[in-house]
């Protein structure tokens, strides 16, 4: 589960953000969610650093993704 779970990461992390629709970021989004959450579970059980790791690249795709959902602030 483990192996299944981490694999899923790094092609989420290894896939483009270029030229996507505002579904497909929104679903980008939800996906990296939960991906950071079930990995989490497994963290709190094993406290493995690498997990962490992952964890923290996941969370900063998602806040790229986020940014770009939400758009820039007017001045």
């Amino acid at each position: 589960m483990t192996a299944d779970l981490l694999e899923k990461a790094t092609e989420f992390e290894n896939r483009t953000l270029s030229h996507m629709s505002t579904s497909d970021r929104v679903a980008a989004s939800r996906e990296a969610k939960q991906l950071i959450l079930a990995i989490n579970e497994i963290y709190k059980k094993t406290k493995d650093s690498s997990l962490m790791d992952t964890m923290k690249r996941l969370t900063e795709k998602k806040r790229k993704i986020e940014k770009r959902l939400k758009g820039n602030p007017l001045a």
